[in-house]
C-alpha cells in the first residue's frame, strides 16, 4: 500500500486531532506522535499532559517544537533495533511549529526554506503521515505585523502540503469532512 500523506486542518477544538489519532490507528499498530507544543506555562503544560493521557500507550511520543523536518527524517530510518519506521506518524500541529519558528526570530525566507525541506522529507516518506494544522486565514486580518506574517506563512505552508497530500480533511464545528479527493464526504462527527 502506498504510504499516504494526509493533511487535517480546521479550527481550534474542531475534532481534527481526535480524527487524526483515529485515522492513524487504521494504518497499523506502530504509531508515532510528534508534538510541536511546548509547556512554557502551567496551563500549556497541563494541556500537554492531558493530551498524553488521551493518547495513552498507543503512540510513542516525541516532543520537537522546531526541528520537525529532521525529526521526521529520523523517524523514517530504522534505528535502535526497530524493524522499520512506524506504520503511521501524526504531527500535531504545524501551526505551533510555525509559531515556534517565528517567536525564535526566524525570518520568513528561513521558514520558507524549512517548509521546502519538510516537503522533501515528506516526499521520501516510509510511513503514513498525518499532519494536523489550524486554519488561520478565515478570520479578521491580524492587528500586528507578526500576526499577519504568521497567517501568511501558514497559508503558504498549507498550499505546499495540500499540493502533496493524498487526502485532505477539514474539521468544522465538530464535523470532519474529506475534501480531497472528491467527492466531499463527512467522515466523522
Amino acid at each position: 500500500m502506498k504510504r499516504q500523506l494526509v493533511l487535517v486542518g480546521g479550527g481550534a477544538r474542531s475534532g481534527k486531532s481526535r480524527f487524526a489519532l483515529e485515522l492513524a490507528a487504521t494504518f497499523g499498530p506502530r504509531r508515532l506522535f510528534i508534538a510541536t507544543a511546548e509547556g512554557l506555562d502551567d496551563e500549556m503544560a497541563a494541556r500537554i499532559a492531558e493530551h498524553r493521557r488521551e493518547r495513552g500507550d498507543a503512540f510513542t511520543t516525541i516532543e520537537e517544537p522546531v526541528a520537525l523536518e529532521e525529526c521526521l527524517g529520523r523517524a523514517f530510518a530504522p534505528a535502535d533495533g526497530r524493524v522499520g519506521p512506524p506504520d503511521a506518524i501524526v504531527v500535531d500541529c504545524l501551526t505551533l511549529w510555525i509559531s515556534n519558528l517565528l517567536v525564535r526570530g526566524a525570518p520568513e525566507a528561513a521558514i520558507a526554506a524549512r517548509i521546502a525541506a519538510l516537503g522533501e522529507v515528506l516526499r521520501a516518506r516510509r510511513a503514513h503521515v498525518i499532519l494536523v494544522s489550524n486554519e488561520v486565514g478565515m478570520g479578521v486580518v491580524p492587528e500586528t505585523a507578526l500576526g499577519r506574517t504568521f497567517r501568511d506563512v501558514v497559508g503558504r505552508l498549507h498550499q505546499v502540503l495540500a499540493g502533496q497530500a493524498d487526502q485532505i480533511f477539514v474539521g468544522l464545528m465538530g464535523v470532519v469532512l474529506r475534501v480531497a479527493p472528491e467527492p466531499i464526504v463527512r467522515v466523522a462527527r
